[in-house]
């Protein structure tokens, strides 16, 4: 498999053209065409304001397409990668009941039946079979909507693209389903090499059955565009021959994938025409426009994402992705695509690609921002505009150039991007966003800014970083400030303070002066590193996004002056931190309350992917490493009883695992089986109820 030159940048627009989708459709999604029109008119921009919703949203179809995906590099990004891997993939990072699907039910909701079927030990595609689940659950669109990843992954390949569809889809769904996915992926990998849309339908509908449902309504469509040049009557028609009253179940493949051709046919090659044709069509808008936008984005690029109104703008590359994995949760389409682009460079056998080092915000993708947006408080709106700009980079082509007008005493210029859920974020209604933050005290941030050579004047810089206070206040913390003159560059390194209790929610850059100025000062890069030096444990104000820093997998979590976890069946995880922490040491004080086991983990990737110390029944001790099963690495006798507390600590460097119990070292094993290299830590709960009162996290000497 060749990489098309322009490769990553088409990711980016196709991840671009999917969360575009996703937000413009999102607002009313299930809503009949009929209403749409009486209510909204020609869907041709966003509506969320009118109808009082957040744009930036968690969303199933946003959060499956980029955490299904992560089965590939979970399984060394083999070419070969089974339907049953990819079922596993879906127990390791969903929560039961919270995060990425629609938790409707067995036998209502595709997906939480599958998940059931998951969870009991049924393999996939036999999860998702029809003979298990029947033809109605098994045919509905869900297949389609987490399907683009697939495709990003196989630029220029569609018949390797339609193969990881059907597997992925498998796990789920069936028939009619997994044909509607394979069409779509085939295209969108098509995309990256063909720009004709006769020859992508061409090549979609050839690797599946002439005679499926999905073959002929693409036929018929087709057909039906020679001859009839409105889009409003074709809809009818589709709604007359292939409407939900057709169908069973909620919302089925079918239909959806009929309006999706539908808008494609009569959209004129263009990003706003396309998805304001199928979002004013109505049913499952957000899927829809979601899956189409990705295919105009890859297809013509990130110039045609910009032919009509400025849809990249009010999202600023944000996205969310709430799962098990909760350093990832607060993302951006620049960060995904990277992710995306390595899994496609090493099924290709490619090394992958970092930008300025590994810099985790680099704006090397023309236009991207990186969710870095504008302070709008008082004391800072209308004094700063953002511009991906050419040059003024060290390592690279391009920088964010901030445009300050009239900063002043009382007057500073802000811009920042998230670290974990904003305000805003943590009220949003739907889907939950669980996450932890990405950055902490005792890691250090790097970031380099430099002056326009044509300022009139230094301006005074710093980083900052706003954390969570009393009654969940934002409260700021700043960096060293120096005076940068003009054309001058300047590195800062700062190592952030505090004890982790108050979540650290955004960074960003500060500009400010005594005396009226006005120039600009570009980001170069900005990111951070090192092992966190923390200890999580309640503050003493009455804050609650100190306990939102956990994610939990566990059946409750409550915060009674202490972390009570409680399971009530099976294993719960509490999780807080990221994959980039790699060599450290957790301790937390374990109280036991009526539990089968329990204890904390180290280097945590989900719910099926950890190493813990765990007091175990019998009276044992054990060190057991949990990958798509659990292996018992070590154990000894420890004689422990329910309410009395021990201190648990559990020592990661590379390899080797070392636990102790109170201060003395019980195991110290090797572990050269496939290691975990990196993660969170965690709170681990079999059918009971434990508490702790502090958790730390200290890099290692």
């Amino acid at each position: 498999m060749t990489l098309p030159h322009d490769y990553v940048e088409r990711v980016y627009a196709g991840v671009l053209g999917k969360i575009i989708g996703v937000y413009l459709g999102r607002p009313f999604e299930g809503w009949s065409y009929e209403r749409i029109m009486a209510e909204l008119g020609e869907i041709n921009y966003y509506v969320h304001e009118k109808l009082g919703k957040p744009l930036i949203v968690t969303d199933d179809d946003i959060t499956g397409t980029f955490t299904f995906l992560r089965a590939l590099p979970d399984h060394d990004n083999r070419r070969d990668l089974t339907p049953a891997q990819i079922g596993e993939t879906w127990l390791n990072y969903l929560i039961e009941e919270r995060t990425i699907l629609w938790w409707g039910g067995l036998g209502n909701s595709t997906e939480h039946t599958a998940y059931l079927r998951l969870k009991h030990g049924i393999e996939a595609p036999r999860s998702g079979s029809m003979a298990l689940n029947g033809q109605v659950v098994a045919e509905q669109i869900g297949a389609q909507i987490f399907i683009d990843g697939w495709a990003m992954v196989a630029p220029g390949d569609p018949e390797f693209a339609a193969d990881l569809a059907r597997r992925a889809a498998s796990v789920s769904h069936d028939g009619e389903a997994i044909y509607g996915a394979q069409v779509l992926a085939a295209m969108e990998a098509q995309a990256f090499v063909e720009h004709d849309l006769d020859t992508l339908l061409n090549t979609g509908t050839s690797l599946i059955p002439q005679d499926s449902t999905i073959a002929r309504m693409i036929a018929q469509l087709r057909e039906l565009r020679t001859g009839e040049p409105d889009w409003r009557k074709a809809r009818a028609w589709l709604d007359a021959n292939y409407g939900y009253h057709k169908y069973g179940g909620g919302v089925h493949m079918a239909p959806n994938h009929g309006l999706m051709m539908l808008s494609l046919l009569y959209g004129d090659d263009d990003f706003q025409k396309t998805l304001m044709i199928v979002n004013t069509s109505g049913w499952d808008t957000d899927c829809n426009s979601g899956n189409i936008g990705c295919l105009m984005g890859i297809k013509n690029g990130l110039a045609g994402l910009e032919t009509g109104p400025d849809y990249r703008g009010p999202v600023a590359d944000r996205l969310y992705l709430p799962t098990a994995d909760g350093g990832r949760a607060i993302s951006d389409a620049v960060i995904e695509t990277y992710h995306i682009a390595n899994i496609g460079r090493a099924l290709a056998g490619l090394p992958p690609v970092a930008q300025k080092n590994g810099a985790r915000f680099h704006f090397e993708t023309p236009g991207a921002v990186q969710g870095f947006m504008p302070e709008q408080s008082i004391e800072c709106e209308g004094t700063v505009t953002m511009e991906n700009v050419t040059g003024h980079s060290k390592l690279g082509k391009r920088s964010l150039a901030l445009h300050y007008r009239g900063v002043s005493l009382s007057r500073d210029a802000r811009v920042a991007t998230a670290t974990f859920m904003s305000p805003e974020a943590a009220r949003m209604p739907g889907y939950e966003l669980l996450s932890s933050p990405t950055l902490y005290p005792g890691q250090t941030v790097r970031a380099r800014v430099e002056a326009d050579a044509g300022n009139a004047a230094p301006i005074t810089c710093n980083l900052y970083i706003h954390r969570y206070g009393a009654d969940d206040a934002l409260v700021i913390a700043r960096s060293p400030q120096i005076a940068l003159e003009p054309g001058d560059g300047h590195e800062f390194t700062w190592k952030i303070e505090g004890n982790g209790s108050d979540p650290i929610c955004e960074i960003g850059v500060e500009l400010s002066s005594e005396k009226r100025a006005d120039g600009t000062v570009y980001l170069d890069t900005m990111t951070w590193d090192g092992t966190p030096d923390v200890a999580f444990t309640k503050p003493a104000h009455d804050g609650t996004m100190w306990k939102r820093a956990w994610v939990n997998g566990a059946d409750r979590l409550d915060a009674w002056g202490k972390l009570r976890v409680t399971q009530n069946e099976g294993t719960g995880l509490v999780m807080q931190g990221t994959r980039e922490w790699m060599n450290y040491r957790v301790t937390a004080d374990v109280t036991p309350h009526l539990v089968k086991s329990g204890g904390i983990a180290a280097r945590v990737q989900g719910m099926r992917r950890y190493y813990a110390l765990l007091l175990c029944p019998d009276n044992k001790a054990r060190l057991v490493k949990v990958l798509e099963g659990t292996k018992i690495l070590a154990e000894a006798d420890f004689a422990w009883a329910f309410d009395d507390a021990h201190q648990l600590s559990l020592c990661v460097q590379s390899n080797r695992i070392e636990a102790s119990i109170d201060e003395h070292i019980l195991f110290t094993v090797e572990d050269t089986d496939t290691p975990l290299t990196g993660g969170a830590v965690a709170l681990v709960c079999e059918e009971g109820r434990l508490e702790t009162e502090t958790v730390t996290v200290q890099p290692l000497p």
